[in-house]
């Protein structure tokens, strides 16, 4: 159990400075001319498209990919005292997984052919790059539900068996919230789930390099019963 936690831990600090990452990259770095002409928006796909193949790649098909490991490693923590919450969590942890490789990998093929296109028939290249992005949206760019839905689980499990700090737990809760409200398209929202994620992959992170032992963080209360849910 110890190296899968450690692991965990890793996987859990990686995300955290992946999503640091795609805040500088998207918020600082990618200057995309959403105010200009089609051309000139073709043009500056063409001329930096191996850098967003790059950040398609790290930001989404990497970041599944540690995601994966960390999915494991928390339903190994979770399933000997909540075992019904832990399996949902893990099945939409796994979910999620798959989402955010999906996304990456037709983020990529996607730009290929806009780019194609640009050079072919450049009058089709702008709406097959709506639809590309509106796919991609669709699955795990602006909407977070299946993430949140994985988070606010394994936070009331943890929360009921104790096997995580209870405040990171809340931070959990309010994460798993923010996500399942991203179900209306608001930016904010968005916003707000992943700068609060960024936090708490980063705290959980350190809690499993610091406890990889199956530990009880607050002495259950011995009038209660042995929670199977």
């Amino acid at each position: 159990m110890n190296n899968l936690q450690k692991m965990g831990g890793i996987a859990a600090l990686s995300e955290a400075l992946l999503y640091l990452a795609a805040f500088i990259f998207f918020g600082a770095v990618w200057d995309f001319p959403s105010n200009s002409s089609v051309e000139q928006k073709l043009l500056y796909l063409i001329e930096n498209q191996v850098i967003l193949h790059i950040a398609h790649f790290v930001l989404y098909i990497l970041f599944g990919i540690i995601l994966l490991v960390l999915v494991l490693a928390i339903h190994e923590r979770l399933h000997k005292h909540a075992n019904l919450l832990s399996k949902m969590a893990a099945a939409f942890g796994l979910i999620w997984v798959g989402l955010v490789i999906a996304s990456g990998m037709i983020a990529n093929i996607g730009l290929n052919e806009v780019i194609e296109l640009a050079v072919l028939e450049p009058e089709q290249a702008r709406p097959v790059w709506l639809s590309v992005n509106t796919i991609v949206e669709g699955l795990g760019g602006g909407n977070e539900i299946v993430g949140g839905l994985w988070v606010l689980l394994l936070s009331i499990a943890a929360l009921k068996t104790n096997t995580l700090p209870n405040k990171l737990n809340y931070l959990g809760l309010t994460v798993g919230l923010a996500g399942v409200f991203t179900v209306y398209p608001a930016e904010i929202l968005t916003e707000i789930f992943g700068v609060s994620q960024l936090l708490w992959f980063a705290w959980l992170g350190l809690v499993l390099l610091s406890s990889p032992q199956d530990k009880r963080f607050h002495q259950p209360d011995p009038n209660q019963q042995p929670n199977n849910d």
